[in-house]
């Protein structure tokens, strides 16, 4: 079993999201565009473990509390490595601490159970886009100038989610296997 841990993006934003990547889809058609029904907020990529291991997984994710939900805005559009030269082109998650908090709560949980912590800075966005070859053809290159600093919606959640990655001929298939709630339940009327 495939595995990543990750909190579900609103259907709100996933069809706006949706509907930028077929704009830029538009202008360029050698990238390999997402499909906007995978997108998600990745907390850790576990990968490979027996369905054994998975049940355990679960039990220690079932641990991990923060003190408020989560609250992000999805806006703005950027690459990895750089513009320069992109390997991936990502829409941008803009967070309080505690999206951080809550990613590192999820490794220290399964650090116990062999999974090794993340070394590199936790830095969450929404890939969109991987580019085969590095570098942005001209009519893309304008369309995202344009399209920059976009505004997606927003996502307040106190819940995230274990989830099975299965991969297709049609691309990855995903399955939630459990979901945990990691903040305390808001009143109503009061916000995240």
């Amino acid at each position: 079993m495939r595995l990543f841990v990750a909190l579900a993006i609103p259907t709100e934003v996933r069809e706006k999201i949706a509907a930028l990547i077929r704009e830029l889809r538009g202008a360029d058609t050698n990238p390999k565009w997402i499909n906007p029904d995978n997108l998600h907020v990745t907390l850790k990529f576990i990968g490979e473990v027996t369905p054994e291991k998975a049940v355990e997984i679960g039990d220690a994710l079932a641990t991990v509390q923060t003190q408020q939900s989560v609250v992000v805005e999805f806006r703005e559009i950027g690459f990895f490595p750089d513009a320069r030269r992109p390997s991936v082109a990502w829409v941008g998650i803009h967070s309080a601490q505690v999206l951080s908090d809550l990613a590192g709560e999820v490794n220290r949980a399964l650090v116990p159970l062999g999974i090794s912590r993340e070394e590199k800075p936790f830095v969450p966005h929404l890939t969109i886009a991987r580019f085969k070859e590095t570098g942005l053809s001209p009519h893309l290159r304008t369309e995202i100038e344009k399209q920059r600093s976009r505004e997606f919606g927003a996502l307040a959640t106190g819940e995230f989610h274990l989830i099975e990655s299965k991969r297709k001929a049609a691309g990855a298939e995903y399955t939630t296997l459990r979901s945990f709630r990691f903040a305390p339940e808001q009143s109503k009327g009061s916000r995240p």
